[in-house]
C-alpha cells in the first residue's frame, strides 16, 4: 500500500485531518470529485472579489486553539456578522436585540421589550395547554413559545419554510431548540470571542492544509473504488454514509441550495454582506453581497460588485448535498448506518455528510483533531 490514508473529499474535514497526518509523517492522499479542493468553503475570484461559491462562510469560536491553529495558516481580518432581515420591504436587525424590537414595536427600553415578549410568550403556552399538549409538538409551536408571535411570522415562519421546504407545522421542534433574544442594542449575531474572514478568501486557508500532500481533484471514489481502496491502509471518509453503503438502507434525505450569482455595476448593492428575505413570497432565502467580507481589500474596483441570492430546494442526484434533514425517519435510517460504521477498522467517517449532523467550521476543525488522536498513532505505526 502507498499511502497509510486515503482521506475521501478535500473539505474542511479531510484538509486538516491531511495536515495532521502529514505532520506526523503519515502518507497521505486526498481525493475529490469536484474541480478544486475547498469542498463547501471554496471562493471563486470574480474580478477581484473572492465570491463564497457555495454560500457565505463565516468563521468563529471561542476556542484559542483553533483561532491560533486558523490564523496559523493565514490572518483573518475582523468582519464581524450583522445580517438584517427584509420582511415585506421592511428591514431588521439580527439577532433578535432591541433595534430589532424598536422596528417591530416602537420599544426603546428592555422593559417595555421583555413585556411585550412576555405576553407573547404567555399566550403561546396557554394555546398549548388549551389544546392539551405539556410540550411543543413542532417548530412553530416551539419557536411560539421561545419569541411570541410577531418575531415568527416575521422574521422566522417564511424563511424557515423556504430553507426546509416545509411547513414549520410539519417540522419538528428539536430544530429549534433556543432562539437568541438580546435587551441590548447589539447587532453581532455571534456570541464568540473570535469571528473573521481570512485575508485573501479561504483558498488560502485550504492551500495551507494541504501543502506537500498528494491531492487529486475531479476524481470520483466510487468510479475506481478497488482501487481507491487497495491504496492506502485507512481510508477518511467525508462523503455522504448511505453511498458509502451502496444505500442499502435506503436513503438520506438533504436540502441543497442553489444560487444566481451576478455583477451589478454599482459599487455598493445593499449596503451589507447578507440580507435575509423572511417574506414566503420571495422565492430566495437571501442575498449575499461578497465584497463586505473583505471590506479591507483593495485589490477590487469601485466600479462594480458580486451578489448571489440562494433558493434552497430539496436534494436530487446530481445536486450537491447542504444540509441534513434531521426529521425522526432519517435518523433512524442514519442510526442503521451508523451502527455498521462504528464497526470499521480501517474507515473513519468525519464531516456533516457521512456524520449527518451539522457542524459550523470550527467544529469540524475540534472534532479532527480528536479524531485523529484516537486513531492516528494506532493502527498506523
Amino acid at each position: 500500500m502507498k499511502y497509510d490514508f486515503l482521506i475521501v473529499g478535500a473539505g474542511l474535514y479531510g484538509a486538516t485531518f491531511a495536515y495532521l497526518a502529514h505532520k506526523a509523517g503519515k502518507r497521505c492522499l486526498v481525493i475529490d470529485k469536484r474541480s478544486c479542493t475547498g469542498g463547501n468553503i471554496f471562493c471563486e475570484n470574480v474580478h477581484g472579489i473572492n465570491v463564497h461559491k457555495y454560500g457565505a462562510h463565516i468563521f468563529h469560536t471561542s476556542s484559542r486553539d483553533v483561532w491560533n491553529f486558523v490564523n496559523s495558516f493565514v490572518p483573518f481580518n475582523r468582519y464581524t456578522n450583522s445580517p438584517v432581515a427584509c420582511y415585506k420591504d421592511k428591514l431588521y436587525n439580527l439577532p433578535f436585540n432591541m433595534n430589532t424590537f424598536y422596528e417591530l414595536w416602537g420599544t426603546k427600553t428592555p422593559a417595555e421589550a421583555e413585556k411585550v415578549i412576555d405576553a407573547q410568550r404567555s399566550d403561546a403556552v396557554l394555546s398549548l395547554k388549551k389544546d392539551g399538549a405539556a410540550e411543543p409538538r413542532n417548530l412553530e409551536e416551539q419557536a411560539l413559545c421561545l419569541v411570541g408571535k410577531d418575531i415568527y411570522e416575521k422574521l422566522i415562519k417564511g424563511y424557515t419554510e423556504k430553507q426546509w421546504g416545509r411547513k414549520c407545522s410539519d417540522l419538528p421542534s428539536f430544530i429549534i431548540k433556543r432562539l437568541p433574544v438580546r435587551f441590548t442594542f447589539d447587532n453581532n449575531y455571534f456570541n464568540d470571542l473570535y469571528q473573521g474572514i481570512p485575508c485573501g478568501g479561504y483558498n488560502i486557508l485550504i492551500n495551507g492544509l494541504l501543502n506537500g500532500i498528494d491531492t487529486k481533484i475531479n476524481t470520483d471514489f466510487f468510479e475506481k473504488r478497488n482501487y481507491f481502496e487497495d491504496c492506502a491502509h485507512t481510508i477518511v471518509f467525508t462523503g455522504r454514509i448511505d453511498e458509502f453503503y451502496n444505500y442499502r438502507f435506503g436513503k438520506l434525505e438533504y436540502r441543497t441550495v442553489s444560487f444566481e450569482t451576478e455583477c451589478i455595476p454599482v459599487p455598493n448593492y445593499q449596503g451589507n454582506a447578507v440580507i435575509n428575505y423572511t417574506d414566503i413570497s420571495v422565492p430566495y432565502t437571501r442575498i449575499i453581497e461578497h465584497k463586505h467580507f473583505e471590506p479591507e481589500s483593495d485589490c477590487y474596483t469601485d466600479s462594480l460588485t458580486v451578489i448571489s441570492k440562494e433558493y434552497s430546494t430539496e436534494w436530487k442526484e446530481g445536486s450537491e448535498p447542504f444540509y441534513p434533514v434531521n426529521n425522526e425517519k432519517n435518523m433512524l435510517l442514519f442510526e442503521k448506518y451508523s451502527t455498521i460504521a462504528m464497526k470499521e477498522k480501517n474507515i473513519i467517517f468525519g464531516g456533516r455528510l457521512a456524520e449527518y449532523k451539522y457542524y459550523d467550521m470550527d467544529d469540524i476543525i475540534e472534532k479532527v483533531h480528536k479524531d485523529f488522536k484516537q486513531i492516528s498513532f494506532g493502527n498506523n505505526n
